[in-house]
């Protein structure tokens, strides 16, 4: 199984075996072969150590000497500790892209667009490319590539599609809730920053 070139060779290989680990082919505690998976997707066994050492950063796997790496035994309080954090850093990027996006909010309206596209079509997987999308957008708005870049390393996408595939944790529509946010920075709202806040929080599973 060849991978089409998209996007960087390790984030294909680390998609996949996330995909993996959310569908039930790699289980809490099993091995996964570094070798076993070069073959399967005919590429040399370097990228996928690379998304081996992205994936236990993320702690969605661990290693350990003579034990190779496995699948680690994931609860939903280990979901939920994504959140808060997540939280902190999108209120500090709203409060910093609220001057820009008071002015145009067009790098957050095609997100919206294609989420209420998603909706729709109760199409998950859409709806969570999108909404990671959006708020990728808003952290960029921000102007801080620190921030930025330390709301990458979370791995948003990774942890909001766990939460959604194993825990159930669905809004009742992405597209609306979204769509307030932006219309809090098209009217310049005081209280954008704890809007983002509250919403991202309300997101997290409940445990």
């Amino acid at each position: 199984m060849a991978l089409p070139v998209v996007h960087s060779l390790p984030r294909q290989i680390r998609e996949y075996i996330v995909e993996g680990i959310v569908s039930g082919r790699w289980k809490p505690g099993e091995r996964i072969v570094e070798r076993r998976i070069a073959v399967e997707l005919e590429v040399s066994q370097t990228p996928v150590r690379e998304a081996l050492r992205e994936l236990e950063v993320l702690r969605l796997i661990e290693s350990a000497p003579n034990k190779g790496v496995r699948v680690r035994n994931l609860s939903a309080a280990d979901l939920e500790e994504i959140y808060p954090v997540r939280a902190g850093l999108e209120q500090i990027a709203a409060s910093l892209a609220a001057p820009r996006l008071g002015k145009d909010v067009s790098v957050l309206e095609p997100e919206v667009a294609a989420l209420h596209e998603a909706d729709r079509r109760s199409d998950a997987e859409a709806q969570v490319r999108h909404t990671v999308a959006f708020h990728r957008e808003l952290v960029r708005a921000s102007g801080n590539s620190v921030l930025l870049h330390t709301w990458e390393s979370l791995g948003i996408e990774v942890w909001t599609t766990l939460s959604i595939r194993w825990l159930g944790t669905r809004q009742q529509s992405y597209a609306e809730e979204h769509e307030a946010i932006v219309e809090a920075f098209r009217r310049r709202d005081p209280r954008v920053d704890e809007l983002v806040k509250e919403h991202v929080l309300g997101c997290a599973p409940q445990v």
